[in-house]
């Protein structure tokens, strides 16, 4: 724990900055531990805060972006995966300029496509599970959030048939099949496409 987290301070977020950003890697380096895991942007703004005992009255999406900003040119300096692939909005699951500074870094154009963009980041975050993650499997394939996804899918099927109403999102606890999209046991082995 930071010596500074045993005492709360409100701060600006330019002062808390280069502490947030130390916190910010650690927890998004845990993150990447867990295979498909992602956070959203609110949820590592609170831990960052809590972690450093750094807080600020500013609104979170005045900050992030540029604590973003700052993680993407950390791990192009170390030559690692873009750990922002794993900040998702809370409200659609995709990700955000901060992975398009990851981009930028990298060399790469960023695309006015949201669909290119999430599956850029997909592809991402797998690469950020193989680089801190234990339990990836070989097989594992890109895929998009959950949250993404969803929307994405349903507006690609049918007008005709509308749920009254849409079932209460669930926590995915295995990895995901590639083929069918369907949580996996713990084998490995998907029972629906063997």
């Amino acid at each position: 724990m930071d010596v500074m987290a045993e005492h709360q301070a409100t701060v600006s977020p330019k002062v808390a900055q280069p502490y947030w950003a130390k916190h910010a890697y650690e927890v998004l380096v845990e993150t990447a531990g867990r295979y498909n895991a992602v956070i959203t942007d609110s949820e590592l703004a609170d831990e960052v805060q809590q972690r450093s005992g750094l807080h600020s009255t500013t609104q979170m999406r005045n900050w992030i972006g540029g604590l973003l900003a700052d993680l993407a040119k950390v791990n192009h300096v170390r030559s690692e995966p873009p750990l922002t692939s794993l900040v998702v909005h809370k409200d659609d699951g995709r990700v955000g300029a901060g992975f398009d500074e990851a981009l930028r870094l990298a060399g790469e154009q960023v695309s006015d496509d949201p669909d290119e963009r999430e599956n850029r980041a997909a592809a991402a975050r797998l690469e950020c599970y193989r680089h801190w993650g234990t339990d990836v499997p070989d097989d594992a394939v890109p895929t998009v959030h959950t949250r993404t996804r969803a929307p994405r899918e349903r507006a690609s099927s049918t007008r005709a048939v509308r749920p009254t109403r849409s079932p209460a999102p669930v926590e995915r606890r295995g990895a995901v099949c590639p083929t069918c999209f369907m949580e996996m046991p713990v084998s490995g082995t998907c029972p629906n496409c063997d």
